[in-house]
């Protein structure tokens, strides 16, 4: 990966605000336009494949789209999943204001929570919505191997086109994006009008990011290879590309136990014993 092409959002340098600022935007913006809709029976399939009762999501950001997938899940499919969001950098404001706003049907971790390394204590699939990009292909492998060591569903879902027309249009969306609904980002703070419309590093830094982003895109074979590349035992997996009402793909990959192959691994097993 070109060291070049960094992400302002994943350097511990970045003030708070800032970030928290960036990451707020994406939540307003993919929860508003319902961005990730065409996941909800992948996520349904990932959690009744391996019974699970509970999302765990990693690299939460500001909470990205997690309020509308809990939503349409709920309302599709008669579930009401709840989901914890947890990241390396917590936005502690931005959860705050979605637990409250769900009724506690979205809660979040209040410590950091690396994606490489979950503490055992968080149970439940996982899932990692528009932020697989920023890990490159060693460390992604480790987060696919974390969850597979914790014997847990993990399911990564990743949307954007990679094509200079999808980033022409996020250069010319952003901007035109910010100036309009900066106001109604909630919670409220002056600080992200500040950097806004006085001086705008939040929107400059977000498109950059934006760009970066769909450079780093995987495809569904890089995503399958990663997973074949784990110790990854009594395990199924599935890859693909889905397409929103916008035209977006959204790239995914889904994992999880095979108990018949455990099971029959065991029974193999004895009777060699």
């Amino acid at each position: 990966m070109n060291k070049w092409l960094f992400e302002f959002e994943d350097k511990t340098w970045l003030p708070a605000t800032i970030r928290e600022g960036m990451t707020d935007y994406l939540r307003f913006i993919l929860n508003s336009g319902n961005f990730y809709e065409p996941v909800s029976p992948l996520l349904v399939q990932l959690l009744q494949e391996t019974n699970s009762l509970k999302v765990i999501d990693l690299c939460s950001g500001g909470g990205g789209t997690i309020v509308q997938v809990q939503k349409n899940i709920q309302h599709k499919y008669a579930l009401a999943v709840p989901f914890m969001l947890t990241d390396i950098f917590p936005n502690i404001p931005a959860y705050e204001f979605i637990e409250h706003k769900t009724d506690g049907q979205v809660s979040y971790c209040s410590t950091p929570v690396n994606a490489v390394k979950v503490a055992a204590a968080l149970k439940g699939v996982r899932t990692i919505f528009s932020s697989f990009h920023h890990f490159d292909t060693p460390t992604g492998t480790q987060v696919i191997q974390d969850a597979v060591s914790a014997r847990e569903g993990i399911g990564i879902f990743d949307g954007g086109n990679k094509s200079i027309f999808f980033i022409v249009a996020m250069v010319l969306f952003h901007p035109i994006a910010f100036f309009l609904f900066t106001p109604f980002f909630r919670p409220f703070k002056w600080s992200r009008l500040l950097f806004t419309y006085v001086i705008p590093v939040i929107p400059l830094l977000t498109v950059w990011d934006g760009i970066v982003s769909v450079t780093r895109l995987y495809q569904p074979h890089q995503l399958l290879q990663m997973a074949s590349d784990v110790n990854n035992e009594n395990y199924c997996w599935q890859a693909g590309k889905v397409k929103n009402k916008y035209g977006m793909h959204i790239t995914y990959l889904l994992g999880y136990p095979d108990e018949k192959k455990s099971v029959a691994a065991a029974a193999s097993a004895n009777s060699t014993a």
